[in-house]
């Protein structure tokens, strides 16, 4: 069944990809990366224009989750996930804020679920725009830049791959804004610590 849809989809070419990007995002189960890389496949030079319209469509889709997680509530959000999935994601929430935002985008985690729960969470819509925007797009532009980088061969990576490279992403974006929020600290640990090292190489000379 869901074969058969993508293949609809695929008819479609591009405009295909802009609405199952703004579907998935809200309420449909199939995600765009699947028809994404076949374009970029088919036309490598124009894969990063794909890139940012499916991000675009996607954001879109997502702002729609948003309204209907606002009006709808809890019951549109246990259609999609069990009791136990929406727990967890509104202790995500509680804890990380536009972080969870940020890491649903980027990771297999089916991303309507995050966009309802903001609508149901009241999240601020700036954050929310942009939290969607970095995470969709740092998702497919990195799927379109390793197609360009290396055709075919990135389809095979990509699929194999896919899960442990967007967490890694997400943890050394995590780790980065760490390092930027809290630079003196970093600092001032590394100035102590080249003193130390200093020290006990003047003693040993």
């Amino acid at each position: 069944m869901l074969e058969h849809m993508l293949a609809i989809f695929e008819a479609y070419g591009i405009w295909g990809l802009l609405v199952l990007a703004f579907a998935e995002s809200s309420f449909f189960p199939i995600p765009p990366d699947l028809l994404l890389i076949p374009l970029c496949l088919a036309n490598p030079p124009a894969a990063l224009v794909y890139a940012l319209l499916c991000t675009l469509a996607s954001v879109a889709g997502a702002y729609l989750g948003y309204v209907l997680g606002k009006i709808i509530g809890h019951p549109l959000l246990y259609r999609f996930a069990s009791p136990q999935a929406v727990e967890k994601v509104e202790s995500m929430f509680a804890r990380y804020g536009v972080w969870a935002m940020f890491l649903a985008g980027l990771t297999p985690i089916p991303y309507k679920v995050f966009t309802i729960s903001a609508g149901i969470f009241t999240m601020k819509i700036p954050p929310f725009v942009v939290a969607s925007l970095l995470g969709r797009g740092l998702r497919f532009f990195t799927e379109a830049i390793l197609i360009m980088a290396v055709g075919e061969q990135a389809v095979s990576f990509i699929s194999n791959n896919f899960e442990w490279l967007t967490i890694l992403m997400a943890v050394l974006i995590v780790a980065c804004y760490i390092l930027y929020t809290r630079r003196k600290f970093v600092v001032q640990v590394l100035n102590k610590w080249t003193t130390a090292v200093l020290t006990l190489l003047r003693k040993s000379a």
